[in-house]
């Protein structure tokens, strides 16, 4: 049972915590995980109409292993070189602070073409700025949703990202201030309901009025993709959740788009159960329309788990029966020729293990950059599959 200091008094995961939480999330104490000896700071945040103990900004590798709160170390995933730079975490405030390599206004009416996957592949984009794809990696972990165990099928829909992606944009800033206030993620459609929800999507996109200035405000979307609907020119997107407000994508931008993002598209067309999850700035045109500026799509498993490859997801298939958790690395501006951790599992013993695929025909390079990470987590072993050589090998 997972053990909490709050104000000096230790408290136990159960009916004493719930009822100081309450107290505490008024008062903005900050509890601490007693994983380990000395405590790791943490926040309460109100969640689905409760008190919740919350892990902060980036701080899963100081949990112990064991602890529910673990994350693997920021070095295994593209994490690593984003931390201080492009993401900057403010201890005392428990908040992240983003640098992003896109805009959130636009000048003129010419939309971006569509954020390419491999375009991030530079010292300045690695280093400096999250790329489109790399805000949406972080939401996705920071929001823990790429943590999974069997005790969780079924529960988890879009009511449950959705609430997840949105707390995990509170404890995020942007240069215009808290990223929650740009980001869009729509609820759940309710046929009976879909006055209201309109009428609250309404409100919360006020913000895209045109100020006067000469520059369009945009925000970001994060949902998942229904249909790229034919249009006289490009693509009408539909969001699910989201099917009576249609985004346009110009021409030039769908082209781009089917191209640097065929996989996904691969996926997504290969198996109804997986989800293609979109994020993406958009603003409003002359003619009140919204419009696509710069796009990204990430594909996930049914458990909303994302994954990069066939073998990826392979591996996911198998260790989502299991009832131990497994941690999705993510690749966030890394390109695809740079190892990254695939899973981790936090749990077994006497050790975490770092879970590594290594492609077919993968150079020196490549083999060089996995041996300094490993050899970096000595507390970690590793499990490495390599594809070109059979099939996958037993799990630790």
């Amino acid at each position: 049972m997972r053990r909490y200091r709050i104000d000096g008094i230790e408290l136990a995961e159960a009916t004493e915590l719930a009822a100081a939480l309450a107290d505490a999330f008024a008062r903005k104490l900050r509890p601490l995980c007693l994983c380990r000896p000395d405590g790791v700071a943490m926040y309460i945040a109100r969640f689905d109409g409760q008190h919740l103990i919350k892990r902060m900004p980036s701080s899963g590798g100081n949990h112990d292993p064991s602890c529910g709160s673990y994350q693997p170390p920021h070095e295994l995933s593209g994490l690593g070189p984003l931390i201080g730079d492009a993401i900057r975490i403010d201890e005392e405030n428990g908040v992240a602070a983003l640098r992003l390599d896109f805009p959130l206004a636009k000048t003129g009416s010419r939309p971006a073409p569509a954020a390419e996957a491999s375009a991030a592949d530079t010292v300045k984009n690695v280093s400096k700025r999250l790329s489109l794809r790399a805000l949406l990696h972080y939401l996705w972990q920071e929001g823990e949703l790429t943590e999974w165990t069997a005790a969780w099928a079924g529960k988890r829909g879009w009511g449950r990202v959705r609430a997840s992606l949105i707390e995990a944009s509170r404890r995020m800033t942007v240069s215009s201030g808290s990223l929650s206030e740009v980001l869009f993620v729509p609820e759940v459609f309710h046929p009976d309901e879909k006055s209201a929800i309109a009428a609250r999507r309404a409100v919360s996109l006020a913000g895209l009025a045109n100020s006067g200035t000469g520059k369009r405000k945009l925000m970001v979307l994060v949902g998942e993709v229904k249909e790229f609907a034919e249009a006289r020119s490009g693509r009408r997107l539909v969001v699910k959740h989201m099917p009576d407000y249609p985004l346009v994508i110009e021409e030039e931008t769908w082209k781009r788009l089917e191209k640097t993002f065929a996989t996904e598209f691969a996926f997504w067309n290969a198996d109804p159960s997986h989800h293609l999850v979109t994020i993406l700035t958009f603003g409003l045109n002359a003619g009140g329309l919204a419009v696509v500026e710069e796009m990204a799509l990430m594909i996930t498993t049914e458990n909303w788990v994302p994954f990069e490859t066939a073998h990826e997801l392979q591996l996911l298939e198998r260790l989502a029966r299991l009832r131990r958790k497994s941690v999705k690395g993510l690749r966030f501006n890394l390109s695809n020729d740079k190892p990254v951790v695939s899973v981790t599992l936090p749990e077994p013993r006497p050790d975490p293990v770092a879970m590594f695929i290594v492609p077919p025909d993968v150079d020196d390079d490549f083999e060089v950059a996995l041996a300094e990470m490993i050899e970096a987590r000595p507390e970690m072993r590793a499990w490495i599959w390599r594809s070109g050589e059979g099939d996958i090998p037993k799990l630790p």
